[in-house]
């Protein structure tokens, strides 16, 4: 069986912490900033871990390289 290739568009969205979480950056920055507060704005800049254990265990197995 050949080896499993890295899903390119995963691993350009996906990273995986040092403790092996999944990181992700937030939706909703790219455009029509002016409706949201900048508390919301600034919110969004900062990265988040994918909580759902299943969708994390996809992701890794997508950019195991």
């Amino acid at each position: 069986m050949p080896k499993m290739k890295t899903h390119k568009g995963a691993k350009k969205r996906f990273s995986i912490t040092a403790s092996g979480k999944v990181r992700r950056l937030r939706a909703f920055k790219s455009h029509i900033l002016t409706k949201k507060s900048a508390k919301r704005k600034r919110n969004l800049r900062r990265p988040t871990t994918i909580k759902t254990p299943g969708e994390a265990r996809n992701i890794k197995r997508l950019i195991q390289a």
